[in-house]
């Protein structure tokens, strides 16, 4: 009998090695390697393995008529939201974040809000916790009496054959993929070789069982899905729970979707009660603002298809080292020190010697370019120690040489601060050039701006607005 062969995996990229050694030449960690056994074919490949050829390949139109409902709504608007108006049938959701965050929470919230369809059945696989633990869980959620079949159980031949019959549940939750472990590998569970053993076995059982499988999975330090990459190429959607434990926020974002928008935000908040959605993020996110502090703005931004108001708070200070610090929480840092270079090579406004420290408010990552103007309008009311007006929403893109470029999905933008109660708006100059700008929605007044120097003169002169 041959020897069977073997390679070495890295842990946290998933590369192949020949042989074990230290550091990975892949992503240069250390101690990563782990040895997995070579699956061996057959001489002769897959027919001679089997025996007889394959069956072959049905094709049939692309204009054809779907044989079931496409979508299972929970109720959770938020949820359903960012999976694209409900869970797609025979499709696979990957939902990952960091410890604690809540992500077992929301999995048997919406369980439970599904079962509770007419016609729907729930099954809640755990792999980490007994099944007494779970309802103990349920019981403090208010969900005990809801219709969700439980198990214990972490390998994946037994779940197959619980799973593989006509009569499957119709939303499928496992908690977690990394504890799941399938009994013909020899590597631990966890590992980049069993976790993408057990979803390939487990997605392609949803495949043909149709069934809607609802996977959670744990982050690295990195904040990246734990196990191979390709785990997230497999699946069909990615959600991302966001949000500091110590924080009330959560915020739920579909980083690919193939049945709905990415970048899609849903907002919740978390309670003695578990996950509460939160319908309106934007009042909430700026319900403690204070409108006659400086250095802080509001911008208008867009996430998804959804709009968002957030504050924007910045504070620049004397600073007593050589090198000023430069402290950003949820926004890109090197944007920070582009719009600051702008500043000063355009305006003449010197901070080259100040601490600056910039915070989006509420716990929200904010990734678009339209953020600039904004954080720009906070950066000079703070520097000039004068506030911006309570009632300005601000958005716009920077470029280098100073002029404020215009932004998709201006319209959203502005409905959104009109239904908020603003009352005007400091926005890149309309495509066409026309002298002076219509009103907004709902009389929003518009005050276009052309270039950076535009923004600075109204907090050097005084304050004007």
């Amino acid at each position: 009998m041959a020897k069977p062969k073997s390679q070495f995996v890295c842990q946290s990229c998933g590369s192949v090695h020949a042989k074990w050694q230290g550091r990975c030449d892949g992503c240069g960690e250390w101690n990563t390697l782990a040895e997995e056994e070579i699956a061996q074919a057959a001489p002769g490949g897959l027919s001679a393995k089997r025996g007889k050829r394959g069956r072959g390949l049905e094709f049939v139109d692309l204009a054809g008529q779907a044989d079931r409902e496409p979508r299972r709504v929970s109720g959770i608007a938020e949820f359903d939201r960012v999976c694209g108006g409900g869970l797609v049938e025979a499709s696979a959701v990957l939902v990952g974040g960091d410890p604690g965050i809540g992500k077992s929470t929301l999995a048997l919230q919406a369980a439970a809000a599904l079962s509770m369809r007419e016609g729907t059945s729930c099954a809640y696989i755990s792999g980490e916790e007994a099944i007494d633990q779970v309802r103990l869980r349920a019981r403090r959620l208010g969900l005990a009496n809801s219709q969700v079949q439980l198990a214990a159980a972490t390998n994946v031949r037994d779940i197959a054959a619980a799973l593989d019959s006509a009569d499957a549940p119709d939303v499928v939750v496992v908690d977690s993929i990394q504890t799941m472990y399938v009994d013909n590998l020899e590597s631990a569970p966890g590992t980049v070789g069993q976790v993408r053993a057990a979803s390939q076995e487990l997605i392609r059982l949803a495949k043909a069982r149709g069934f809607t499988l609802l996977l959670v999975g744990h982050v690295t330090k990195e904040g990246l899905i734990a196990g191979p990459k390709v785990l997230e190429h497999m699946v069909d959607t990615v959600l991302y729970f966001e949000g500091e434990r110590g924080h009330q926020f959560r915020i739920l974002r579909a980083v690919k979707n193939r049945y709905g928008a990415t970048d899609e935000i849903g907002v919740f908040e978390m309670t003695d009660g578990g996950l509460v959605e939160v319908a309106n993020p934007s009042a909430l996110f700026l319900a403690e603002r204070n409108g006659q502090v400086s250095g802080a703005s509001v911008f208008a931004g867009m996430e998804g298809t959804r709009p968002v108001l957030v504050e924007i708070q910045a504070l620049v200070s004397a600073s007593p080292l050589a090198t000023p610090r430069r402290a950003v929480v949820g926004w890109d840092g090197n944007r920070l020190s582009m719009v600051l270079a702008v500043l000063e090579a355009r305006c003449g406004l010197l901070l080259a010697g100040k601490d600056i420290y910039l915070n989006v408010a509420g716990g929200l990552r904010v990734g678009e370019p339209a953020a600039d103007l904004a954080v720009a309008a906070a950066l000079v009311s703070a520097a000039y120690d004068r506030p911006v007006p309570e009632d300005t929403v601000i958005f716009g893109e920077i470029g280098l040489s100073g002029e404020i470029r215009a932004v998709g999905q201006s319209e959203q933008r502005l409905k959104e601060a009109a239904k908020l109660g603003f009352e005007r708006a400091w926005t890149p100059p309309r495509r066409g050039g026309k002298a002076k700008a219509p009103p907004g929605p709902d009389g929003l007044g518009l005050e276009e701006l052309s270039h950076l120097e535009e923004l600075v003169a109204r907090f050097a002169d005084g304050g004007r607005a």
